[in-house]
């Protein structure tokens, strides 16, 4: 017998019921549906960045979520020799900042085309008000002075090693530390009298420390490299993020930490 019209808009009511159901279930997950209010899920990418890097990729990576509000930023700092490791052993992430050439080219075969979005230069740094005087570099081959260096697998230790093999000086460190923020700190708490650091570093700690300028003839440029990592589960995100280190807003606040441009 042929179904009622009422019997048949029932029917028709009970699966547009249950196709609804389904697509809420759908929604709820994030998998790329959505949230389940109607938002997009947000894109999540981790950045492997320098310790150099600490003070300035927080700014950054605040203001970059607050333009991008549908992505999530997270840091993982330390010496880039250590990130770069990470990155061989397969650690989950997106993103590396490293603070030389060298060690972004150990890792070349893992990461997209690296591309340089900033510079820095050394200064000695002292505790504050720079009791020993010193005022030179010469002043740290003084047997009678504790210096502390950062290790020289560390990109801030091969450049302090360079700055002072040209000017032929013998200095030996009381330590050799795993990243520049390590070298900082020695000074910070009077473990040392002084250290070679970046000098974006020297400026987060005005209280604490002073800084001893190496003029530009005797010091080392570093550079700074970021690429995005071919493992990432995330790469269009990760890629849109290492574009915007190399444009307007991220330089603003690069200079404004007292790095230099590309």
């Amino acid at each position: 017998m042929p179904s009622s019209p009422s019997g048949r808009r029932t029917a028709a009511a009970l699966l547009t019921a249950s196709l609804l159901v389904l697509l809420t279930a759908c929604g709820g997950g994030t998998g790329g549906w959505g949230t389940g209010d109607g938002r997009p899920a947000k894109k999540k990418i981790t950045v492997l960045a320098a310790a150099s890097l600490t003070d300035v990729f927080q700014a950054a990576g605040a203001r970059y979520e607050r333009t991008h509000p549908g992505t999530d930023v997270t840091f993982s700092f330390a010496g880039s020799q250590v990130l770069a490791a990470q990155v061989s052993q397969g650690a989950p992430a997106d993103v590396l900042a490293t603070a030389n050439t060298e060690t972004m080219d150990r890792v070349r075969d893992d990461t997209a085309e690296p591309v340089v979005f900033a510079r820095n230069r050394l200064v000695i740094v002292t505790r504050e008000g720079n009791p020993e005087d010193i005022d030179a570099l010469e002043d740290l081959a003084d047997p009678g002075l504790k210096v502390v260096l950062a290790a020289p697998e560390v990109p801030v230790g091969d450049y302090s090693e360079q700055v002072l093999r040209r000017q032929d000086l013998r200095v030996k460190p009381v330590s050799r530390e795993t990243d520049v923020r390590a070298v900082l700190s020695k000074v910070e708490l009077g473990e040392a009298d002084a250290g070679l650091v970046y000098q974006t570093d020297a400026a987060t700690s005005p209280d604490t420390v002073d800084a001893v300028t190496v003029p530009d003839a005797r010091n080392e440029i570093a550079t700074y490299p970021v690429a995005g990592l071919k493992s990432s589960e995330h790469a269009e995100a990760a890629g849109e993020f290492v574009e915007w280190l190399t444009g307007p807003k991220a330089q603003r606040i690069l200079r404004e930490a007292g790095f230099q441009k590309p």
